[in-house]
């Protein structure tokens, strides 16, 4: 049990640290204004990313109710899963399309761990 709860937190702050660094990038590097109009997504979209990002990650971090956390694990998934798309579609280097898997792989194994802690 504390071996799964030590995979659990070390996973989970994983995500949750590249979640808010990424809200960080987002909201006042120029240079993450310029990609998401290379991925042709509009401005409003990167600051609303950004604040579903900072609320995700504290939500994965506290505790909250069971179906509250899993819409934070899915609204996580989502994210990957478009990110990975979007990079795909607009041909950006594998680097680039590769990053959101292994996160998302991050992501299922803190989500993997948190239901077996709940056992």
């Amino acid at each position: 049990m504390k071996a799964t709860k030590i995979f659990y937190w070390i996973l989970t702050a994983i995500v949750a640290l590249m979640m808010a660094f990424s809200c960080y990038s987002y909201l006042a590097k120029p240079e993450m204004a310029a990609a998401f109009h290379h991925l042709g997504f509009p401005d409003y979209f990167r600051v609303e990313l950004a604040i579903a990002k900072l609320i995700g990650a504290i939500l994965l971090l506290v505790p909250v109710p069971a179906r509250l956390k899993e819409w934070t694990y899915a609204g996580f998934t989502f994210v990957f899963v478009s990110a990975f798309i979007a990079h795909t579609a607009s041909g950006d280097p594998v680097a680039n399309r590769v990053m959101p898997l292994v996160f998302l792989a991050i992501l299922g194994g803190s989500y993997f761990f948190y239901y077996k802690k709940q056992q």
